[in-house]
């Protein structure tokens, strides 16, 4: 299947200026915690921490637009530098057994539609919310806690 979609991490920009601060955004202190047991989602490289890596929980506000839409959450990442996520056209192995949310966006930020979607059907669901041309982005959002996980664009599109 050929894709269509550019997947983006959080921004290596952001990240270094995050870490060198250590604090985040929203003037969170971060702490440091080293992973006791896999599985805390990544932003930073899109995939589960290892036992042993040290990782920060930080605020993220993901939409580059304001508007009621712009949501500011909890989002962990590594807490020093890592690789970051080098696959932006194909959907992330890590999250193939994770359902998520899909949050489509127009081009003023607005949530113009969502899809609930397994790890399996992720691309399918992609093309079908891309089909419309009103929709501009995606977000992936952890379906229990709404937690931001990483955008979906169009190729034409990407940052």
């Amino acid at each position: 299947m050929s894709t269509d979609f550019c997947v983006s991490a959080l921004p290596t920009g952001d990240l270094a200026r995050i870490r060198s601060q250590e604090k985040d955004d929203f003037g969170n202190e971060w702490v440091v915690t080293v992973q006791d047991e896999d599985g805390a989602p990544l932003r930073c490289c899109l995939r589960d921490a290892n036992v042993g890596e040290r990782v920060a929980l930080i605020a993220w506000r993901p939409h580059d637009v304001g508007g009621a839409y712009a949501e500011v959450g909890p989002v962990f990442i590594h807490a020093d530098p890592c690789a970051g996520y080098a696959k932006h056209n194909a959907y992330p192995a890590g999250f193939r057994r994770r359902s998520q949310l899909f949050r489509a966006y127009d081009a003023q930020g607005r949530q113009v539609d969502n899809r609930i979607v397994e790890g399996g059907e992720a691309e399918a669901a992609i093309s079908d919310l891309f089909a419309s041309l009103d929709v501009a982005y995606l977000h992936s959002r952890n379906m229990l806690a709404g937690c931001y996980m990483f955008s979906i664009t169009r190729p034409d599109l990407a940052v």
